[in-house]
């Protein structure tokens, strides 16, 4: 048997296996994809008034007295759709862009950082291993979230902002839609424009999503039985650990989330570094946390059905595709 006739052979099974390996990458790459745009939608709908009291509380802290009161005085001033639901339609598109980019990316990261510390499956990652690939994971989502962020941010403070303006003696604009504001940014500030927030949004992001999937995979891994994989837990626990993994995230990044909420309503020039030390200067530390405590609330709920619509998706097109 000559060399020839052997290395034809083991070349062909090579090539197979690099396009097995490639199918197979392309093919998690998608439902990781799929599963994040569905986790996406649910979180919007779960958590979207709740997140309008939030941004309002974060960047016109004066003109509320707490949650219930700026609840109660949005829902009767704009009502649900115009006024809780402000934003949902660009908060929809911010979190399915997010949330697709975020989980393809974190499945990449995942294996990336297997590869780097010699394991040979992602199920096998420690919790820290998952949590620096979030880390890395939200770099990438901050790009596709900003804009979008941006447009649902201005959307659901615009009578606030109209308010201010009216005090100041300054001519209202017409409110508008979300198209249409898009359409205005980029007439009057150009592509750039639609990036405002963008160093306060990876500030925020990539630290925030470390503790979101270490927390998340680290409850996991606490609530399995012995000799049980935290991907079987059942769907009550998974939705626990994505509480958990929200609730920490939130708590690390409220900081940074009301700085760039001023930046992108308030259209402020200045850098998110200048923008913290204002606030804390002139309004108090406290300021930095005004509306945490709707935030909480909102995303317990909002990021179980988030993991709970991932994680099943998963397995359902695993299973099925």
């Amino acid at each position: 048997m000559t060399m020839e006739s052997i290395a034809g052979p083991i070349s062909t099974e090579v090539q197979v296996l690099t396009k097995n390996r490639t199918t197979g990458n392309i093919k998690a790459g998608a439902i990781d994809f799929m599963a994040g745009s569905l986790g996406g939608v649910a979180l919007v709908y779960v958590g979207q008034p709740l997140d309008t009291v939030k941004v309002k509380m974060q960047t016109f802290p004066s003109m509320y007295k707490g949650m219930v009161n700026c609840f109660l005085r949005t829902l009767r001033a704009d009502g649900i759709a115009r006024g809780l639901y402000a934003g949902t339609i660009p908060a929809v598109v911010a979190n399915v862009a997010e949330n697709s980019v975020l989980f393809a990316a974190y499945g990449g990261c995942q294996k990336g950082i297997a590869h780097l510390y010699g394991v040979q499956s992602v199920k096998d990652l420690s919790f820290f291993g998952n949590a620096c690939a979030g880390f890395l994971a939200a770099f990438f989502s901050s790009l596709t979230l900003c804009p979008t962020e941006l447009i649902k941010c201005k959307l659901q403070a615009m009578r606030e902002v109209e308010q201010t303006q009216t005090a100041a003696g300054k001519s209202t604009r017409p409110r508008v839609g979300p198209w249409h504001l898009t359409r205005q940014i980029l007439r009057e500030q150009g592509v750039r424009g639609l990036f405002t927030g963008l160093s306060s949004t990876i500030a925020r992001e990539m630290p925030g999503y470390f503790f979101f999937f270490g927390g998340y995979e680290a409850t996991r891994e606490l609530l399995a039985a012995k000799g049980q994989s935290r991907d079987d837990i059942g769907w009550q626990k998974t939705m626990v650990a994505g509480a958990v993994g929200g609730a920490m995230l939130w708590v690390v990044i409220f900081p940074a989330d009301v700085v760039k909420s001023r930046i992108q309503v308030q259209n402020l020039k200045m850098p998110a570094l200048t923008v913290f030390k204002d606030i804390a200067r002139q309004e108090g530390i406290s300021a930095l946390y005004n509306g945490l405590t709707p935030t909480l609330i909102r995303t317990i709920p909002a990021t179980a059905t988030l993991f709970l619509t991932v994680e099943y998706t998963k397995k359902f097109m695993y299973n099925y595709f």
